[in-house]
């Protein structure tokens, strides 16, 4: 039996968990993670059938199955201020969100809304006033920073605006870094290297420096350094905002690789409503509180972005 994280909708504790599936009448129902009921060997105790753990999705009365999506990034009621003499500014006021295993989400607003002070928090570089960050289901705020610098090397990968390649490490050395950083580096890393430069194309290059590649070369570089030791969560800071058109595709089609070939959980920053239209969900920031949260679903990518864009205009009459 395994046990449901805290913020499941089922109940804190085992027993909770029990007592209200016999309430409800699911005595002997499966438990499901994810998309993958069938992705691991169930096991059935008092009753129960539980193949992991997670927050309920969906329930399918004809096949007594509860399915479950397990949250790699759980934020609730965050609250982040900045004193500035005698002023103190508001920057977050309440702010919760949840990111599932392989969801592709992206945070929008204009400027000042508290999307990149969002981010900082989320990455620990600066504390938030009250809320918790749940990684996985490590919550952060209690960590030490020896703890904080290990998470941020090897659960988090970071794609940022201004690339931030090494100029005097190749594309191989760069995409190797965080391996080499947190003591991880050897012919494992390696071949996941390798790999990664043929999932984002890149195996022509990687032996150059950056000043000889593209800006879009230097970017996929980048989020396949994101990648590097497996993160549970790419962050994301508005990594187009300094690419042209074609090279803002190539890198949303990098993410888009990242996702469907290696499951990978990304949260992006942005303020391009052309990149947020590849994303499975939009998180609307105004304010410092979201303001909206738009599903993509099935809707074609071109229809989604009309979409933003209506509610772009909407926020800006506000």
């Amino acid at each position: 039996f395994s046990k449901l994280p805290p913020h499941s909708l089922l109940g804190e504790t085992d027993e909770e968990f029990k007592a209200s599936m016999v309430s409800g009448g699911f005595q002997g129902t499966a438990i499901a993670l994810g998309n993958f009921p069938h992705a691991r060997q169930a096991k059935s105790v008092g009753g129960f059938v539980c193949l992991g753990g997670g927050k309920v999705r969906s329930f399918v009365p004809s096949q007594r199955i509860f399915y479950l999506e397990h949250m790699m990034l759980t934020v609730e009621n965050l609250h982040k201020s900045y004193q500035v003499g005698k002023t103190t500014y508001e920057v977050l006021k309440g702010v919760s969100l949840e990111v599932a295993k392989g969801e592709f989400v992206a945070v929008m607003g204009p400027s000042g809304s508290g999307k990149t002070t969002l981010l900082n928090c989320i990455s620990c570089y600066i504390p938030a006033d009250c809320g918790e960050i749940i990684l996985g289901d490590r919550p952060l705020a209690a960590l030490d920073e020896t703890a904080l610098a290990a998470v941020r090397n090897k659960q988090l990968g970071f794609v940022f605006q201004d690339f931030l390649l090494l100029d005097g490490l190749t594309v191989r050395q760069n995409i190797l870094l965080p391996a080499i950083i947190g003591g991880s580096a050897g012919p494992a890393a390696e071949t996941r290297a390798d790999q990664l430069c043929q999932v984002f194309g890149i195996t022509p290059i990687q032996e150059k420096y950056p000043a000889e590649i593209s800006g879009g070369e230097k970017q996929r570089t980048a989020v396949a350094r994101a990648l590097i030791n497996n993160p549970l969560l790419i962050l994301a800071d508005e990594p187009t905002g300094n690419l042209d058109s074609r090279s803002s595709r190539a890198v949303i089609a990098a993410f888009e690789r990242a996702k469907q070939s290696l499951s990978a959980t990304i949260f992006m920053v942005t303020h391009d409503s052309f990149a947020a239209s590849f994303c499975d969900r939009v998180i609307m920031l105004q304010d410092g509180v979201i303001w909206r949260v738009l599903e993509r679903g099935a809707q074609p990518r071109d229809a989604f972005q009309d979409r933003l864009l209506d509610v772009i205009r909407d926020m800006g009459r506000g």
